[in-house]
């Protein structure tokens, strides 16, 4: 009988390079007749089914471990088991071979019935997960990792770690998951993604990551300047939108990072949640030029081009994505919001519904779907998108403060303002949420306590280094605190801040209405006059104005009266016809114009913060939150 002389290790060589190029096809081919060559050999049988893996048959690559029970004593073939499951979406199959003990028979009963009586309840979904012999996860030292060559390997015990939090999230027990990536990054501090999805994904509070990166133990896997850079890595991705500000950047890393995509990125979302939206377009279409499809850019550019109004950017962007990635939950999210931006809500709501059903944990599109609610008053809808964003996104504000504006937009100050103090606990240095608590202060008649959270949000915006001049997002804010300042009488004050919010947006009659108004009461009847003016010349319908610029003329008309202590009577006759002469033309301009709202203190209903991402982070402005302060009795 002749023997084989066909050198294995060479086929293996063969077998490895199309593995390297990809060609998995090859690949398989060759490794069905290397694992005859080899007996069977673990290593060979583990590489064949990473071949069927990558070419998408899940449960042909199963098969061929579990046909062999190596998932029962190789650590890397179990994982790869888990993983197949996984990625065909048969979570809980995935999570019984990573989860059961295989030396304790007990836990053979899973439901706690017998096991015979569990394959009958569930045949078709765990006919086969059923008859994995489970190996318990703790117990790493009598499980080989590769078929020998690396027992105890902690990369591995990551790995497996990741996954079993992956598969809770999908589950969405979200608490078990928030474990299982922490042990990922304590098995592997260099496991970004364990680090991502706690981060990123907004299941821990600030001082909960903190606390993580303060536990891992870098000086057992690096080296001190290793330590130093993974540790500034991490810390860079900590919650951007509570806090956002400067970088400072350590001198020996700066010449890698500034022109590196994920720093650039980190740097433009900073920039986004200060609201300075052209840096951060600026940067993201940098980004987006080196890495044409960065997944981490893409949310914020799409939030810029919203903030800006780009919409065929944003239309030509959503088109390519979609194009090119049809099953991405991104793709559509990208067209659910250029459908917003367009105020076509019915179809937004469409395509947002669809990026949550691809990806039921992409909060941002969860937020985005309460805002197309939130645009037509649908205050229920939108509340209801909200506390899904809300239980998705654990250690992120957002929700919570778009909750409270829904409350406060249907009368409902108590609640409102319990969902802000919530968001005020997570995120203390948001502006945002303290102009909302300003807001429900005002309508609650509460105005020292509305002026010192309208003061507290204006300091930490004017103390951020990196702004030099204020967004236009603040002129609310402005407007705001010149409102109540008038409800305290502190006049001069209130229309120094109505002319700053002139200069963020010198187009808003409600502006030029407020500063004739806070004149009317100063009874400086001339300059009142003139903004009441310049408030219907924006806005024709301005009843308010309407009728406050009739008050004035009145008031005007009475002081310049003709029968003052003058002895010249040709003096007195001719100041009259004067004075009739612009009355008569005061009040023909008053009868021009027609019924405009009353002067309104607007709440910041912008969606600035919708990304972080997730994202968070964007995205459309909202009707103005509003509280009736018109006071016809101009002697308040």
């Amino acid at each position: 009988m002749n023997s084989c002389s066909l050198d294995v290790q060479k086929w293996r060589h063969i077998r490895d390079d199309y593995i390297a190029g990809q060609q998995y096809k090859s690949a398989v081919f060759w490794s069905d007749k290397i694992v005859s060559l080899s007996a069977g050999h673990t290593d060979d049988v583990y590489q064949q089914a990473i071949c069927f893996y990558h070419l998408n048959e899940f449960h042909r690559a199963i098969h061929c471990i579990k046909s062999r029970q190596l998932h029962t004593t190789v650590l890397s073939c179990r994982h790869l088991v888990a993983k197949c499951h996984f990625s065909a979406k048969e979570y809980k199959e995935a999570l019984e071979v990573l989860e059961y003990d295989y030396n304790d028979t007990k836990s053979m009963d899973i439901t706690g019935g017998d096991r015979e009586g569990d394959n009958k309840f569930s045949a078709k979904e765990y006919k086969e997960a059923l008859e994995v012999l489970e190996y318990d996860y703790n117990d790493t030292k009598s499980m080989d990792i590769t078929g020998g060559d690396r027992e105890g390997d902690n990369k591995w015990n990551s790995g497996i770690a990741l996954l079993k939090g992956q598969i809770y999230e999908a589950l969405d027990n979200r608490m078990i998951a928030i474990t299982c990536f922490k042990d990922a990054l304590k098995y592997d501090v260099f496991c970004y993604e364990a680090f991502y999805s706690l981060t990123q994904h907004q299941m821990l509070t600030r001082n909960e990551e903190e606390a993580i990166i303060g536990s891992l133990e870098f000086e057992n896997q690096c080296t001190k300047d290793e330590t130093k850079f993974v540790r500034f890595l991490y810390e860079s991705q900590l919650k951007k939108y509570d806090k956002p500000g400067d970088i400072t950047v350590p001198n020996e890393f700066s010449n890698i990072l500034y022109e590196n995509v994920d720093f650039m990125t980190t740097l433009a979302e900073r920039h986004y949640y200060n609201c300075e939206y052209q840096q951060c377009f600026r940067i993201t279409s940098q980004v987006l030029t080196r890495d044409l499809y960065h997944t981490q850019c893409l949310p914020i550019h799409l939030s810029c081009l919203m903030e800006l109004k780009k919409t065929n950017a944003l239309f030509d962007l959503a088109h390519k994505l979609v194009d090119l990635y049809p099953e991405s939950s991104l793709s559509w999210f990208a067209v659910g919001c250029y459908y917003l931006l367009i105020n076509k809500t019915d179809a937004a709501r469409r395509f947002l519904s669809k990026a949550t059903t691809l990806d039921n944990v992409l909060a941002p599109a969860w937020l985005l779907y309460g805002h197309s609610f939130a645009v037509e008053s649908e205050h229920d809808q939108a509340m209801a998108a909200y506390f899904k964003a809300s239980h998705l996104m654990r250690g992120c504000h957002l929700p919570l403060l778009y909750i409270g504006l829904e409350y406060g937009l249907t009368d409902n100050t108590k609640l409102a303002e319990r969902f802000f103090k919530q968001a005020l606990e997570i995120a203390p240095n948001d502006p945002f949420v303290l102009h909302e608590l300003g807001v429900i202060a005002y309508q609650s008649s509460n105005f020292t306590s509305a002026e010192k959270h309208f003061r507290d949000a204006l300091n930490i915006i004017k103390n951020r280094k990196e702004i030099t001049v204020l967004p236009d997002k603040w002129e609310p804010l402005l407007n705001n605190m010149g409102h109540v300042l008038r409800k305290l009488k502190k006049y001069e004050e209130a229309i120094d801040f109505h002319k700053q919010a002139l200069i963020l947006s010198p187009q808003n009659p409600s502006t030029y209405s407020a500063l004739g108004f806070v004149y009317s009461l100063m009874t400086k009847w001339n300059e009142s006059v003139e903004y009441f003016h310049k408030a219907l010349g924006l806005k024709r319908d301005d009843s308010f104005s309407t009728t406050m610029l009739g008050h004035a003329i009145e008031h005007l008309v009475t002081e310049i009266s003709i029968f003052h202590d003058s002895t010249n009577g040709t003096e007195n006759a001719v100041k009259y016809e004067k004075q009739t002469v612009i009355t008569d033309f005061l009040l023909s301009k008053a009868n021009e114009e027609k019924i405009l709202p009353n002067v309104k203190i607007t709440g910041s209903r912008s969606k600035s913060n919708i990304i972080n991402t997730t994202p968070q982070p964007p995205d459309t402005p909202l009707p103005d939150l509003s509280a009736n302060d018109c006071e016809m009795d101009i002697s308040n």
